[in-house]
């Protein structure tokens, strides 16, 4: 057992310890983690020999499925650099994202041939592509097939490093995607749990311990329901793995919340995760307009990161799913795990400040009542990637050590936790007073007669910025009078935050993984 935090070691001492445990059950596959190592083992051979090696950026390009658990882990063997790609992309975003990578290697799924046709030629450093096929019919021809590589003998072992880095691409609300630089052992500790969250024994202190870890960890199973390319799944598939917690995967091509609660009753499920209001409000629905159908008995979490998961929506599930406990996790791209939330008043959530989470305001550490940015020191990524101007904004020196500075925005209170407001670059201000759209959004879902909300500033000649929602209605539902949301949301919040204006839509815009566009919430309150 090689003495050092990398997830490739970590994970092949999990899969020595427990060789017949269930590793993941797929839509069409099983495999214990004995068999989802060896397939590793064979797809990093079959890379090796398609000439990637370490340093190597290797680009998941994949829909949910056990090969983007292999991918991810065959690139991890080969001290290569997994990196996550939107299939929801198209091709000038993926040029700039392969470009921005150095990509070497491309892995997708083979219904995306046509825009990698369009775009390899274009990327310099690119020398393959493999194609994962996924029953598209799609012609991937100019792709290697993940099978030729799959046949392979294993190889290995490779040289590796804990220092050896994994790209994490965040689109963030403003600007072009940035790849978020983190060592593995950074990783590990601020993303992972340290390999502890499932296990008795607590975080590990030294590479030997993963052994305990897998041993002796929780019968458990998860099951994430985000796309694998949203890095929140990816850290809960990591922390769960290393302690031999078994995946399941939903590969359904959209979110359904029906067919998502049939295969929790078929597998079992123990823990469901899925990112915000956006994948619960769909749940709740559905086991309340089904009673009985699911037996969720062995459910024991629900659990949200990554989005406003609203106490409404919390409070339902709870009764709804009684076996279940009810967590709400708040992380970034730039920082990982911030901690699991507490109940606010004023806000959005609650998070302990500690000598490694504070408030930095104007550069400096923030003094209770101040509010600023939440930052996290310690276990941090390296920087962003080929992004030297964007890494000094955002990874800062303090007194000496290296802070990591998130988005989100929050308030230093006098009992030692942090009131946090929302991401700071959505925030708007109207008359001096700022409105963090997190606690407006959360507060018009409440509605009965509202699904989606998302909000955002509007130009104002006299306030600089007015509050505008642009809203969907729940099936079935009559559009309220404007006058009766005003009373509704003024009954909850300070004056200055009730929205000015509704913008009724079919459907609010989100991201695959559930995070509101505000983007596009911004250019229609502009024109509206």
């Amino acid at each position: 057992m090689a003495d050092r935090f990398h997830l490739a070691d970590l994970f092949e001492t999990v899969a020595r310890t427990v060789p017949d445990r269930l590793a993941v059950i797929g839509a069409e596959a099983r495999y214990s983690f004995a068999e989802l190592n060896d397939r590793c083992d064979r797809l990093a051979a079959g890379l090796a020999a398609q000439g990637v090696g370490r340093g190597d950026a290797v680009g998941l390009y994949l829909l949910n499925g056990p090969a983007y658990l292999e991918s991810f882990i065959a690139a991890c063997k080969l001290g290569a650099v997994p990196f996550n790609v939107n299939y929801r992309y198209r091709a000038d975003e993926l040029r700039y994202l392969f470009a921005n990578a150095d990509s070497v290697a491309i892995i997708h799924g083979a219904e995306f041939s046509p825009l990698m046709r369009e775009v390899r030629s274009d990327i310099a450093t690119l020398r393959v592509t493999v194609a994962v096929e996924d029953g598209s019919g799609e012609d991937f021809a100019g792709s290697v097939p993940y099978a030729a590589l799959l046949a392979n003998a294993p190889g290995g072992p490779w040289e590796r490093s804990e220092e050896d880095v994994l790209l994490c691409y965040t689109g963030g609300t403003t600007g072009m995607p940035k790849g978020v630089m983190w060592p593995h052992r950074a990783f590990l500790f601020a993303c992972a749990g340290g390999a502890g969250y499932f296990n008795p024994h607590g975080p590990i202190a030294a590479p030997r311990d993963i052994v305990s870890r897998a041993r002796d960890g929780y019968p458990l199973s998860l099951f994430p329901l985000a796309p694998l390319m949203h890095m929140a799944a990816m850290w809960a598939v990591w922390s769960a793995l290393l302690n031999g917690v078994t995946i399941i995967l939903d590969e359904g091509r959209v979110f359904d919340a029906e067919r998502v609660l049939d295969t929790a009753e078929r597998e079992g499920a123990n823990m469901i995760q899925f990112v915000g209001d956006a994948m619960a409000t769909p749940l709740r629905d559905a086991l309340r307009d089904h009673p009985g159908r699911w037996d969720l008995s062995r459910v024991v979490n629900l659990g949200s990161g990554g989005a406003v998961f609203s106490q409404h929506l919390k409070d339902d599930l709870k009764a709804l799913v009684p076996s279940a406990a009810i967590t709400d996790g708040l992380g970034s791209s730039e920082t990982g795990m911030s901690g699991l939330a507490e109940k606010s008043d004023e806000g959005v959530m609650r998070l302990p400040a500690n000598d490694q989470q504070q408030v930095i305001v104007d550069g400096r550490i923030g003094a209770v009542g101040e509010t600023g940015l939440i930052a996290r020191t310690g276990n941090t990524p390296v920087g962003y990637y080929n992004d030297p101007v964007k890494t000094a904004e955002t990874f800062v020196t303090i007194d000496g050590r290296l802070w990591a500075v998130s988005g989100d925005a929050g308030r230093l209170d006098p009992d030692g936790m942090i009131t946090v407001f929302g991401r700071g670059s959505t925030c708007i201000n109207t008359g001096g007073e700022k409105v963090f759209p997190e606690e407006v959004e959360e507060v018009l879902r409440s509605h009965p007669a509202i699904f989606d909300a998302v909000v955002a500033g509007q130009p104002d000649p006299r306030w600089g910025e007015r509050v505008v929602a642009v809203v969907a209605l729940r099936d079935g539902a009559d559009a309220p009078d404007f006058g009766a949301v005003k009373a509704f949301a003024s009954e909850r919040l300070a004056g200055y935050k009730v929205p000015k204006a509704l913008i009724w839509v079919d459907e609010v815009r989100r991201s695959p993984a559930g995070k509101q566009d505000y983007r596009w919430a911004k250019e229609l309150a502009a024109s509206a």
